[in-house]
């Protein structure tokens, strides 16, 4: 079903083309593989089983001009971990208002990071992968409009985004699949370049919603009961304190690149906060630098997470609450407390124009529970 499926929405995306329109198709893939350093390790999906398939990846991108000035693009992607199961990834249509104006409408990808358009593309960036401490809030794409402005401001490039949209899907909350809205997201994102420097700023906006219900707390007891009886105990403001129903929540993300093709340095700062909820304030960021030395590019870079828990949720009601009541409600709001620092250490070697392989070692120190996790992972990307 699946396949017949693929068939179709590849048809339908090409059809134009036998008509009027102007098709080109691009692609890009990842071939990874990973391995933890210790027998009790995990990290980014990996455990002591060298695994070829949980980063790797497929796609394809199909881009149809349509002539004054409107074009479709879309973007089919596989990812192993999840048998390469085929979805859509974007699908949007542009209109170009003027010679530096332009609006997208549809699925897009939510312009949270510096490379969050290149994301799943390896071969953009030096890496191996992104920096999860960061780039890991959990959904990537927004249904909704962008606009896109550039300019030159003196000698710096100017280019301007307004976001305005929301997201309605899933979503990983202490380890269980829960379902997650956010509605009205509004934001802006800003960057400037001069010569080897650039600096972006980002700021969005919007109102959440998860479905916390079926998060399991204990065997047979999940947030669900914990609310119900909450509420039976006359203490409906705390589950009022705990629950995300229609919450104000805003990102706000900074970042800083030098690249005179010999060095390059990156740094990103991003702040998220979902308010009136135990979602913790999530400050995080990272910093990393690489040299060129022909094909090779070593790198080297740190992640820090701090995730400080709510306890300002349950302390007022400490002294009231059941310890049946009392303990549960604490281990939720600890569930979303992260200290962690991350050391990254990588070469890219890019031995074909169109490909590079990439090998890095990750070592993650998890303050919140005492633990080290490492991973040592290599592989291809490619584009064509």
């Amino acid at each position: 079903m699946r396949k017949r499926l693929l068939a179709l929405s590849l048809a339908v995306i090409l059809a134009p083309a036998a008509v009027s329109a102007e098709t080109t198709i691009n692609g890009f893939a990842s071939i990874k593989a990973g391995i933890t350093t210790g027998s009790d390790e995990q990290l980014y999906g990996y455990d002591d089983t060298l695994d070829f398939k949980n980063e790797s990846l497929i796609a394809l991108q199909i881009k149809s001009d349509l002539g004054e000035k409107l074009s479709v693009t879309a973007q089919l992607l596989g990812r192993g971990r999840d048998d390469f199961d085929v979805g859509f990834e974007w699908a949007f249509i542009s209109y170009q208002l003027t010679d530096n104006m332009t609006i997208n409408a549809g699925r897009l990808r939510t312009p949270f990071y510096k490379y969050s358009d290149f994301k799943d593309v390896g071969y953009a960036y030096d890496w191996l992968r992104v920096p999860q401490g960061v780039y890991g809030l959990g959904f990537d794409t927004i249904e909704g409009l962008t606009f896109y402005r550039t300019a030159q401001l003196g000698s710096v490039d100017s280019t301007l985004q307004l976001i305005f949209g929301g997201y309605d899907g899933n979503a990983s909350l202490s380890g269980a699949q829960v379902s997650a809205r956010i509605d009205n997201v509004a934001g802006i994102t800003w960057e400037l370049a001069k010569d080897s420097l650039s600096a972006r700023f980002a700021y969005l906006t919007g109102k959440t919603s998860i479905e916390t219900a079926p998060v399991t707390l204990a065997p047979g007891f999940t947030v669900g009961n914990l609310y119900q009886a909450l509420n039976a105990n006359g203490l409906a403001p705390v589950v009022e304190a705990v629950d995300i129903d229609d919450e104000s929540s805003n990102f706000i993300g900074v970042g800083l690149t030098y690249d005179d093709s010999n060095w390059i340095a990156v740094a990103e700062y991003t702040r998220v906060e979902v308010e009136n909820s135990f979602i913790s304030i999530q400050k995080n960021w990272y910093a990393s630098l690489g040299k060129r030395f022909n094909s090779f590019t070593p790198y080297i870079s740190y992640e820090r997470e701090n995730n400080d828990a709510v306890v300002s949720i349950y302390q007022p009601y400490s002294s009231v609450l059941p310890p049946q009541l009392l303990v549960p409600l604490q281990g939720l709001v600890a569930s979303q407390e992260r200290d962690a620092s991350t050391w990254n250490v990588g070469v890219r070697y890019d031995f074909h124009p169109s490909a590079a392989f990439k090998a890095q070692f990750s070592s993650e120190d998890l303050d919140t529970t005492g633990q080290r996790n490492g991973v040592v992972a290599f592989g291809v990307d490619l584009v064509f």
